[in-house]
């Protein structure tokens, strides 16, 4: 089945990332960031499959252990002392921060991870087209360099591969001259793609004052409603914040704020904006069901 949340307007896409994102990064709070990384890994399962699942498990678990156990070896301040090494004490609180830590850089990568699958080069054109023309079409243009520069390379090895280029890869000194073959043909291909680029946006009239572009997005009544509740839930998070209700102290002693009703509902606002594209999945799941048993 296809990702429902990519097929909203990129208002609502670019919203709703800036806010995870945003929020991920200044809201060290056990409960913020343990529901911002169940979210972000439960959407790029959904988006992405075995590769979040393989991404996550290869490179942002040994993230999250490394600044856990980094963070102590650095940072001694905290008065539960857990044990002492040779040149320093591990403290609890030191512990429980470095890990709050990793738990932040791993949700926060992971949601780019998600981002980068969603909003695509025409959403981000669309978006800041014309606040921003020329900047907004270089950025769209790198973000596609790197993994077009993978595919071609990918392209030229498996080529070379059939042609009988790599038969003779046994020693280092062969494989630098393949790869230097190989290097060699990315470059002229890529000076060759951004001729015909260059003159492909010149045939269409690019920078031509009074140039209208086409889009296919237009604003739902569904966008709206989603707009509405991510703004209305972010509301409430900053409402909990400034009443106090989800306040953390990690030193010297770790130190949360009483749960009440205002944390209640800054906890529950912020489920709602992390798992509303697990949200959007499983109601288009639902509504394909009950199309086919209609059928």
């Amino acid at each position: 089945m296809r990702n429902a949340f990519e097929t909203y307007h990129p208002v609502v896409n670019f919203a709703f990332f800036c806010m995870v994102i945003g929020m991920g990064i200044f809201l060290i709070h056990p409960v913020f960031l343990g529901v911002g990384t169940l979210g972000a890994l439960t959407y790029g399962i959904i988006s992405a499959g075995k590769s979040a699942a393989k991404f996550s498990l290869c490179f942002l678990l040994p993230v999250v252990a490394v600044v856990t156990v980094v963070n102590p070896l650095v940072n001694h301040r905290g008065n539960t002392v857990l044990f002492y090494t040779e040149y320093s004490q591990i403290t609890l609180e030191a512990t429980v921060y470095g890990l709050l830590a990793g738990l932040m850089i791993a949700s926060v990568m992971m949601w780019f991870y998600c981002y980068n699958r969603v909003m695509t080069s025409d959403k981000f054109i669309y978006l800041f087209g014309r606040i921003i023309p020329a900047t907004s079409l270089v950025f769209s243009m790198v973000l596609r360099f790197v993994p077009n520069f993978r595919s071609r390379i990918r392209k030229v090895s498996d080529a070379q591969k059939c042609a009988g280029g790599a038969a003779g890869d046994t020693g280092l000194k062969s494989r630098l001259r393949r790869g230097a073959r190989i290097m060699s043909a990315m470059f002229t291909w890529s000076l060759e793609n951004s001729i015909d680029t260059a003159d492909s946006m010149k045939a269409r009239g690019y920078g031509i004052e009074g140039r209208t572009s086409f889009s296919i997005f237009k604003m739902e009544s569904r966008d709206v409603t989603v707009f509405i509740i991510m703004g209305a839930g972010c509301a409430a998070v900053l409402a909990g914040i400034a009443a106090g209700s989800c306040s953390v102290e990690f030193y010297p002693d770790i130190i949360m704020a009483p749960l009440d009703g205002w944390g209640i509902a800054a906890y529950a606002a912020y489920g709602i904006i992390c798992f509303m594209p697990a949200i959007i999945q499983i109601g288009e799941a639902a509504s394909w069901k009950r199309s086919q048993l209609k059928n």
